[in-house]
């Protein structure tokens, strides 16, 4: 018995001569539920021909898209729409008769223990002995390439699926950056990280009968990109794929104590600012800072974060990262520290969780009003965090970093030199992208008080009763940082 609740979703681009066929041969092996059409301002006549199914079938729909956006992005929006619709199972399919609707009902039935099933090409011998033999060289090459580099066992590239959406959180879609032909492995590959359940079923292929693939040399190159992409993603900022954005529970601590800088600067303002920095980019534009970035803060920062943070506190010292981030550079301090994380970016947080799962505890507030007791801390560390304020605005949390550390505490700042390789290095970035490719975006928060010098940092340390113990440039992090180290300057 087919199941209430399901959607069949075809995506259609000048398919007159199919929408017809397709819809009859959907109903005539018995399928019941409802089908949507998402068509993206075919210039054949499809539009009208779905208008008039619309009117003729009570569990017809469509949407109908200004122009060709791509089949991923329709997907995505057939997907969003069943979301909104509170279906149950998503089936997708093409239009043109690859993907016979016989197997419908062998997706449905497989769904009951999976929460993808795809319907797959390659796990019978002779699934595509009808194909002509290059698209079966190219589909053979790309199923090679998503196994042996994403370590994808399925039909990575089928669009014949079944998606139990009851069982799949809603978030997971958006992760996915890409809007062409590389939708199907990218998804595929984000919802196995997330431990999403997938099953296959078996499916043939007839050679095409109707209509011709619209699979282009530009979707080819786009979606070899996308590939080399994810990998280089995984490599280096695999938490950016986990599913993160829709979670309902706080898996941290709320503080309530917020405080108000001025009124063009309050906790609302920089908390929306700081969650969007944190989010995942959906702007491929800045792919290339992202992972370069990342690469940073794991082979690099990391790395020197390990030795100071070793060099001046002893194992199991009670610690506190001030405006975390995601963690990344975490990964061996908090095996060995109890560390706990403070940033005012809920979506910072929910990463950093993830991310070191033995850190004592993740809290979401304020650097300028820190919800602890005083001389709570045997340390604090930060890492770009003081430019981004202001001298007076860097005094007041000096001063609450004074308050929650005990009198033998050790205070570590990472802290960018105006001259530093990095700043340098963005800078003649952000040069060529504002006067060659009129870009006047900026990949990264605006930083204010970047280091001078070291009487720079002693003039800034002035108010705080803070002592500046050493000021660090090196080689240790390519010259990135000014690493100061300072204590408590103890009063009667």
């Amino acid at each position: 018995m087919i199941e209430k609740k399901i959607l069949v979703c075809i995506p259609t681009y000048n398919e007159i001569d199919n929408v017809e066929n397709i819809l009859l041969a959907i109903f005539k092996i018995g399928y019941i539920g409802d089908v949507l059409f998402i068509d993206d301002n075919s210039t054949d006549g499809t539009s009208e021909k779905l208008k008039e199914l619309v009117q003729s079938h009570k569990n017809v729909y469509c949407i109908n898209r200004p122009s060709k956006l791509g089949i991923g992005s329709a997907h995505k929006d057939g997907i969003k729409w069943a979301y909104d619709n509170n279906y149950e199972k998503l089936i997708t399919m093409d239009c043109d008769f690859s993907h016979l609707p016989k197997y419908i009902n062998d997706l449905i039935a497989c769904s009951n223990n999976a929460d993808l099933v795809i319907g797959s090409r390659f796990n019978k011998k002779d699934s595509l002995i009808n194909w002509n033999i290059y698209r079966r060289t190219i589909t053979y090459i790309g199923h090679w390439l998503y196994k042996i580099i994403l370590k994808l066992d399925y039909d990575a590239t089928g669009a014949y699926r079944l998606y139990n959406i009851r069982n799949i959180p809603s978030g997971i879609f958006y992760l996915i950056n890409s809007s062409g032909y590389s939708f199907f492995f990218e998804s595929l590959y984000i919802m196995k990280i997330n431990n999403v359940i997938i099953k296959e079923v078996d499916i043939v292929l007839p050679a095409r009968t109707y209509g011709h693939s619209k699979m282009s040399y530009v979707n080819i190159y786009k979606s070899l990109f996308n590939l080399f992409y994810l990998f280089l993603k995984t490599k280096l900022n695999k938490e950016s794929l986990y599913n993160l954005k829709f979670d309902n529970e706080n898996t941290f601590e709320v503080s309530d104590r917020m405080y108000t800088i001025s009124s063009n600067n309050s906790p609302a303002k920089i908390k929306s600012e700081w969650d969007k920095y944190w989010k995942v980019n959906t702007n491929r534009s800045n792919i290339f800072y992202e992972l370069i970035a990342a690469f940073y803060r794991k082979f690099i920062i990391k790395r020197s974060l390990n030795y100071y943070i070793r060099k001046h506190f002893n194992a199991k010292s009670k610690l506190l990262h001030a405006g975390c981030g995601s963690g990344q550079v975490d990964v061996n301090i908090t095996n060995e520290m109890k560390v706990t994380g403070l940033d005012i970016s809920e979506y910072a947080l929910k990463i950093y969780k993830k991310v070191n799962p033995n850190s004592e505890k993740q809290v979401q507030g304020d650097i300028f009003s820190m919800p602890f007791g005083d001389k709570y801390f045997n340390g604090i560390y930060n890492l770009g965090v003081m430019e981004h304020f202001t001298k007076s605005e860097i005094n007041l949390i000096l001063n609450e970093f004074y308050r929650v550390t005990k009198d033998d505490g050790v205070i570590v700042l990472f802290w960018p030199p105006e001259y530093g390789l990095s700043v340098i290095i963005l800078k003649v970035v952000h040069f060529l992208m504002r006067n060659i490719f009129n870009n006047h975006k900026t990949l990264h928060p605006d930083e204010i008080t970047r280091i001078k010098s070291k009487k720079h940092v002693i003039k800034l340390l002035g108010n705080s009763n803070l002592n500046v113990l050493k000021v660090h440039f090196g080689i240790r992090d390519f010259f990135t940082y000014n690493v100061v180290i300072c204590n408590k300057i103890l009063t009667n």
